[in-house]
């Protein structure tokens, strides 16, 4: 049973994290996205010189095991395109995403929004964790800890790390690396947006429990091919 405190936070922190997700018609004025134009975009890149997102995400939103690049597919519209506005407006740093969001307009961006949002891409194997590892993640993802103030990743990110479309991503079947990295960049303050929630959540992970999560996570590749093929997205 979590302490009333930790509840308020979890509560807190949601509130947070939702607000700070632009709707897509917002950001996009009365723009339609085009999946067919975004799929053009991922295979060739854009007029003013964006790389062509295949090259680091694959046509079908995979990417690859190496965690360098996030799994995209069937991520919301919503959240990819707050993430790529995030990126051209320098709110979210990166030296290569940041460039190629740049070169993107706003319609551009809704345009390869939509398209990954709706692509299938088979999970990738994964070799097995540490039994004690994925363990002390699963409490971390599902109860989180009251000794260490610490919400469950669950009560922001949907039950088995599903994601609330549109506003936050799912993270079952996330490669690991990549939620380590990203962990990692909120803890030494280099990634700022959601700050207010994941910064203040991160802040209060071991080493040892940014592994644990990002590796449950990861594990979780084939109960979220499941949930997502019910729910049609």
């Amino acid at each position: 049973m979590r302490s009333p405190r930790a509840l308020t936070l979890t509560a807190v922190l949601m509130l947070v994290y939702v607000g700070s997700v632009v709707p897509l018609h917002a950001q996009t004025s009365d723009h339609v996205p085009d999946a067919k134009h975004g799929a053009l975009i991922a295979a060739q890149g854009t007029p003013k010189g964006a790389p062509p997102c295949a090259q680091c995400h694959a046509f079908n939103g995979e990417s690859d095991s190496s965690g360098a690049f996030p799994r995209l597919a069937r991520q919301s519209a919503e959240y990819l395109a707050k993430e790529l506005h995030d990126f051209a407006s320098g709110v979210r740093n990166s030296a290569l995403m940041s460039q190629v969001a740049k070169a993107m307009s706003d319609a551009e961006i809704a345009d390869v929004a939509v398209y990954y949002a709706n692509t299938d891409a088979p999970f990738v194997p994964q070799k097995p964790a540490d039994p004690a590892m994925l363990k002390r993640g699963e409490q971390l993802a599902r109860v989180g800890s009251s000794a260490e103030e610490i919400p469950a990743c669950n009560a922001c990110h949907g039950p088995g790390g599903a994601g609330e479309p549109p506003a936050i991503p799912y993270l079952a079947g996330q490669y690991g690396q990549y939620i380590v990295l990203n962990l990692q960049m909120w803890q030494k303050g280099f990634r700022k947006n959601s700050e207010g929630s994941m910064a203040t959540v991160a802040a209060k992970l071991s080493p040892q429990d940014v592994a644990a999560v990002a590796a449950y996570y990861q594990h979780l590749a084939p109960s979220l091919e499941a949930s997502l093929s019910q729910e049609g997205r």
